[in-house]
């Protein structure tokens, strides 16, 4: 989701990709981002020539006119880097939008910025990434040599790195032996050619100094109120629970045992049946009170873990649920009792709402975070609404309780249920440790 700020315009493309794992996973990685960074200085050699064409015609005057659609050329070039660097690392923060007047647009340090990119990104960028593309490609031909060499033509017979012709046996051997050095070569040189082509877009596309901070200031500010919104909300449905339910039964006690009390005067017998159902409604009473105070801390997280609580809530389900819940340890209680209301509301809203034959819960720790995803196979259309609209056909605003919640804890929440299914609900929230 784009966040923006009230004074600069900023916007924060979507959050890192997940990376590979292992030397290999690493290596592809690197390679991916180098050609992506190979077609932006592509793009980038094209917009600075077309600037300084534009600068030059600048002499007779026309260039007056074609800078500005120049300096346009260079803001989408420079967007589309952004977004590539936000997919492979830290996000990089867009500026705000082109100022009118050339006097204006030079006097503005972001475009000056991305003007000083331009050539980097046309030189270095396009050197490493044209490397990128055939080191591997020639690593991986030599690795092989010794298998095709004999059904090619002679002149085809000649390692990538040298123009020799090779005539006999031996010889292809030690091209094939040379063609695993540079594929270790390749291994090696990749992930810091990577980072090497992308470090002028770190330093020279991000925002100027304290444009981060601000951010999360705002950020911060608004998951604060998102949290006092939460805690209200919570407030109003214990109040409505506590008046509409416990409040009644204790009520309805204190109503039979008057009527009780004065049977007793006139009729002894008939007092015994108004003493049992007063003994029910407090029964009833003390159920509902129990059960808000569970809504408040579910009790069995204070006994066990939030797997043996969720396993409770997967049982009970009139969907069929599985869940699947590795090794998590324990996490902060307020976070434990977030991620059990989240699944609690999700399971809710599959059971009267999606039309769902079984649903699926999964919990997983990834270091510091714990991420929390319920699927269903209903009939997906899921949307999320304001408080007191309704999600769904006939839904209540549970997903916009679910947000509040999360944002409480400075996590994440996603939803996707497109028409037709399924929805798929994602929560990552910090441990809290």
């Amino acid at each position: 989701m784009d966040t923006h700020t009230a004074d600069a315009d900023l916007v924060v493309t979507r959050p890192p990709a997940q990376r590979r794992a292992g030397i290999a996973g690493r290596t592809i990685d690197a390679i991916e981002q180098l050609v992506g960074g190979f077609g932006t200085s592509v793009l980038a050699l094209v917009a600075l020539l077309w600037v300084a064409v534009s600068a030059a015609a600048c002499v007779v005057g026309v260039g007056f006119w074609m800078l500005p659609a120049a300096l346009r050329a260079v803001r989408v070039v420079a967007d589309r880097e952004r977004s590539r660097l936000s997919q492979i690392g830290p996000v990089v923060l867009g500026p705000a939008p082109l100022p009118d007047g050339l006097r204006d647009a030079f006097r503005d340090s972001s475009v000056r910025r991305e003007l000083a990119w331009l050539p980097c990104a046309a030189s270095l960028g396009l050197a490493l990434g044209a490397i990128a593309l055939t080191l591997p490609l020639n690593a991986a031909r030599d690795a092989t040599f010794a298998l095709w060499w004999m059904a090619v033509p002679e002149e085809l017979r000649q390692p990538s790195f040298s123009g020799w012709v090779v005539e006999t046996w031996p010889g292809a051997i030690a091209v094939t032996l040379a063609g695993f050095a540079w594929v270790a070569v390749a291994v090696g040189l990749e992930p810091p050619m990577a980072r090497l082509q992308a470090w002028p877009g770190r330093r020279l596309l991000g925002p100027r100094p304290g444009t981060d901070l601000a951010l999360r200031v705002a950020e911060l500010t608004a998951t604060r109120a998102g949290a006092l919104d939460a805690h209200a909300a919570e407030l109003r449905r214990i109040e409505r629970s506590l008046h509409d339910g416990t409040q009644n039964r204790i009520v309805a006690v204190s109503v039979l045992l008057g009527a009780a009390q004065r049977a007793l005067l006139r009729d002894p017998a008939a007092a015994g049946p108004l003493l049992e159902r007063a003994q029910d409604a407090a029964e009833q009473a003390l159920a509902e009170l129990r059960a808000v105070a569970r809504s408040i801390l579910p009790a069995v997280l204070e006994d066990r873990t939030l797997g043996d609580a969720l396993s409770g809530l997967a049982a009970t389900s009139p969907v069929p649920c599985r869940l699947d819940i590795a090794d998590i340890g324990r996490c902060a209680a307020s976070v434990e009792a977030t991620a059990y209301f989240v699944v609690a509301e999700a399971l809710t809203n599959v059971v009267r709402h999606s039309g769902a034959q079984s649903s699926v819960v999964t919990v997983r720790r990834d270091n510091d975070r714990l991420e929390v995803t319920v699927q269903d196979d209903g009939m997906g259309g899921a949307a999320e609404r304001a408080a007191g609209e309704r999600d769904r056909t006939g839904g209540g605003s549970g997903l916009a309780g679910i947000r509040r919640r999360v944002q409480a804890h400075d996590g994440i929440f996603t939803l996707t249920s497109p028409v037709g299914g399924p929805t798929t609900l994602e929560v990552t929230l910090p441990c809290g440790l």
